[in-house]
């Protein structure tokens, strides 16, 4: 006697079929920012082939927008590369717990700004074959936070710094004040480099705008 087995489920983010799971799976970590929210905005876009090597940075200034539409700008440009590449699988890879639980089903879309844009990008989805879409921290998401950046400040006028000739530094102990770069979202103060610290580490934070240029 055979028992029945229901087929194993394709959709937005259910498993693959055993056909499917042969597929090669590009990745795409997408960020978007606001300068002023609303304000100057952008979106940067890092997507990697099966084996991890990047096939493409797309970065873009998109006028005066929140994060939120700049996040969902850089969904949209991520899904339309991958489309017209051929691409069949699809993983996103987003520091937006906003968009990801909306294009999960898990958050209602409020926001009139928003709709629009999420049924785009929602309607664009279905069209792979396999699609998933996964919140990562900000420090996973790093190139393409700086890609977004750097759209922002090539409109500002800011060129891009290459990267600085290595130099010697004085040895940094852990009484050694230094300075770190942050950006504060949603009631939380976000580190834009590692810190590595004992637990229970007192710190003491002054708080000053990063200057423009």
């Amino acid at each position: 006697m055979i028992k029945w087995q229901p087929p194993t489920p394709r959709g937005l983010f259910g498993d693959a079929s055993p056909e499917t799971k042969t597929l090669a799976t590009y990745r795409a970590n997408i960020d978007g920012g606001s300068r002023g929210n609303p304000g100057p905005a952008s979106y940067g876009v890092v997507i990697r082939d099966a084996r991890g090597e990047i096939v493409a940075k797309l970065k873009k200034y998109i006028g005066r927008m929140t994060n939120n539409v700049a996040e969902y700008y850089g969904l949209i440009a991520a899904l339309d590369y991958a489309q017209s590449h051929g691409i069949r699988a699809l993983r996103i890879e987003s520091d937006s717990e906003l968009l990801v639980k909306q294009m999960r089903g898990q958050y209602k879309v409020k926001s009139e700004d928003l709709r629009p844009l999420f049924e785009r990008a929602k309607k664009m989805s279905q069209a792979f074959e396999t699609f998933r879409i996964e919140h990562v921290y900000r420090e996973q998401n790093k190139e393409a936070d700086a890609l977004a950046n750097e759209a922002m400040d090539e409109v500002d006028g800011i060129p891009s710094r290459p990267a600085a000739a290595p130099k010697t530094e004085p040895a940094i102990t852990k009484d050694t004040p230094r300075k770190l770069r942050a950006r504060y979202r949603a009631g939380v103060l976000h580190l834009r480099e590692p810190l590595d610290l004992a637990d229970d580490t007192e710190v003491e934070i002054l708080l000053r705008p990063a200057p423009k240029s």
